[in-house]
């Protein structure tokens, strides 16, 4: 398929109606960008501790800020504004994430050294053995409450039998759709999931 067929307007007025396809060939369309922009950051985030997938999921983020904030009535080319919306996604990240290092490294304290009265350790101090913690279970169901509220409907027929343990094409053959189409979904679903634990 050419997706260069499809003008970028006529895509993001399917998008704009949730069609689910107009997505996908956005994606493809420009997924190179997404590869170049990280490329530029690939080493800073391992040097800060990042790991792969989570970079690559910040650069999912600022690929559909850039699809939900651009407009095709300003000067502005699409590849060069999802350009720019991915770069400052990155660049964020990486100072968090640099900023958050030297703080944890700053404020450390030893695990095994003795902080109790009777010389107990700070991990026997901090050990539970509650396994089934209620507070846990609240916290689980009010996110995946939110989860499902921030999908859209094909969306959300993904991601419960992502959840269930289903493999990409064990999905794609359930929901007769192609395989890249499915993993694209769970793609967004991924960078919609790490946004809300994020805020």
């Amino acid at each position: 398929m050419k997706y260069d067929e499809y003008p970028d307007e006529e895509l993001l007025y399917l998008i704009g109606e949730n069609n689910e396809d107009a997505k996908d060939i956005l994606y493809e369309k420009y997924k190179y960008i997404i590869e170049v922009v990280y490329s530029k950051y690939r080493k800073a985030g391992h040097a800060l501790g990042i790991d792969y997938s989570d970079l690559y999921q910040e650069a999912l983020l600022g690929f559909s800020d850039a699809i939900a904030k651009y407009r095709d009535d300003k000067s502005t080319k699409m590849s060069t504004f999802i350009t720019l919306c991915v770069d400052r996604r990155l660049q964020v990240a990486l100072n968090k994430a640099g900023r958050l290092k030297n703080k944890i490294l700053n404020g450390t304290i030893s695990i095994d050294g003795e902080y109790g009265p009777d010389g107990s350790s700070l991990g026997e101090i901090i050990k539970d053995d509650v396994h089934n913690d209620p507070l846990d279970d609240i916290v689980e169901k009010e996110l995946n409450v939110l989860i499902k509220d921030s999908l859209s409907k094909a969306e959300q027929e993904v991601y419960k039998l992502m959840i269930r343990g289903y493999s990409y094409s064990e999905i794609a053959q359930l929901l007769d759709k192609p395989t890249k189409s499915i993993d694209n979904t769970i793609q967004r679903i991924k960078a919609k999931i790490r946004l809300l634990i994020d805020d």
